[in-house]
């Protein structure tokens, strides 16, 4: 993910960042689970982003990972923040 999905993604110029994070406390104490957030300046890139290049990176990241993964997507807009 670290080597080839995320800078795969990050490099169609879509997205301002990412972050990824592990989950330290869950009910799913047989799995290590992971988050990726990606931030989007606006919605246009983020439909441009679905549209030209996610069917092809999902495409990617299924074949690549089958069977050792489930994903969700979900658009949250951030509403409040305290970062610098």
């Amino acid at each position: 993910m670290k080597e080839i999905h995320i800078p795969d993604v990050m490099i169609t110029g879509m997205f301002i960042s990412y972050r990824l994070c592990r989950l330290l406390s869950h009910e799913h104490t047989d799995a290590e689970i992971y988050t990726i957030q990606y931030a989007v300046k606006d919605m246009a890139h983020l439909t441009r982003y679905n549209n030209e290049f996610a069917p092809e990176l999902q495409r990617q990241h299924k074949e690549r990972y089958d069977g050792k993964y489930a994903a969700f997507r979900s658009v949250m807009e951030v509403v409040d923040h305290n970062e610098r």
